[in-house]
């Protein structure tokens, strides 16, 4: 069973927050809470609310426990950009682009036969790849 959270318009750029989203996709839901408490940025803190608020609601919601948990997708979206200029030397302004995003976690349990993300299939298959150039390479010489 899946559980979502989502924050919306937080003030953080989503260039800066999806560094943070990319370390805990496909981990346990429980563990990557411990490390997001560790993470010095900013989008570190917003993730780990709105990780938290999934985990209450596979709890409260759905009656899953949260120890079965895993982090199925953390997604980061852009959201409004809020607009300013800034006054500059001879009557120019220059603008500034307040940006904001939009947070998804997606939590689903864990089960038996370990889900892979795209990420983890591309990476083994790109591996295999290597393997069979390598051997064709050594059956070639």
């Amino acid at each position: 069973m899946e559980v979502k959270a989502v924050t919306k318009y937080t003030r953080i750029s989503a260039f800066k927050a999806r560094n943070v989203t990319r370390h805990i996709q496909g981990m346990p839901a429980l563990g990557a809470l411990e490390m997001l408490e560790f993470y010095p940025q900013k989008a570190a803190r917003l993730i780990y609310k709105t990780l938290k608020s999934a985990l209450a609601n596979a709890e409260n919601n759905n009656a899953l426990n949260p120890a079965n948990m895993i982090v199925k997708e953390a997604v980061v979206g852009e959201g409004r950009t809020i607009k300013r200029f800034m006054p500059r030397a001879r009557g120019s302004a220059s603008p500034i682009m307040k940006r904001t995003s939009h947070i998804r976690i997606i939590l689903t349990e864990r089960t038996e036969e370990v889900e892979e993300t795209p990420k983890q299939k591309s990476k083994k298959e790109a591996i295999a790849r290597g393997k069979a150039r390598r051997q064709q390479k050594k059956a070639q010489e």
